[in-house]
């Protein structure tokens, strides 16, 4: 029910949408049967309708995302003990190239894998590029390995530079 740009609506739709897919795939049932557990919660809302905003606001035509970084081990949920990455998570990055990160944690939630997969366009290093702006975002968990941050580099492609291999193109 929110006064949102057509474009900002669509995203944010997709991006639930591939959500949903997840985790009918991973719970091996219908999409209308799907139940959204946390994701459901005001954050999630907040993160998905967030970022499809930011992107709209910002002008971006193109999203690079890094190798994504899932985590390793377990975690409690609602359907008790889960591996990490959660199913959901390995669902929605099918294709994308992953690695643990190091950290005995979840790194990528659900929700955040779905804005990726919605969102992304390429999987690879940082392009060449003119950086405009560059913005944190800091969680609130601390891990003695890594700092919890996630940087979001905002830049105009630079097309006369040495380019390699351009990474992994997945098409919408």
């Amino acid at each position: 029910g929110a006064d949102l740009p057509a474009a900002v609506r669509e995203r944010a739709l997709a991006t639930f949408a591939r959500l949903a897919e997840a985790e009918a795939s991973v719970h091996r049932r219908p999409l209308d049967d799907v139940h959204f557990h946390e994701v459901g919660a005001v954050d999630a809302v907040v993160d998905v309708v967030g970022a499809a905003l930011l992107l709209h606001d910002l002008g971006v035509t193109e999203v690079w995302s890094s190798p994504v970084a899932t985590g390793s081990g377990l975690q409690r949920g609602e359907h008790g003990v889960l591996p990490v990455p959660a199913p959901a998570v390995l669902e929605l990055l099918r294709g994308v190239p992953v690695h643990a990160g190091g950290v005995a944690a979840e790194l990528t939630t659900p929700t955040g894998a779905a804005i990726l997969a919605a969102s992304a366009t390429r999987f690879a290093e940082l392009p060449p590029m003119r950086v405009a702006r560059v913005g944190h975002g800091a969680g609130s968990r601390r891990h003695d390995e890594l700092p919890n941050l996630l940087r979001v580099i905002l830049g105009e492609r630079v097309t006369d530079a040495v380019e390699g291999d351009g990474g992994l193109l997945l098409e919408a």
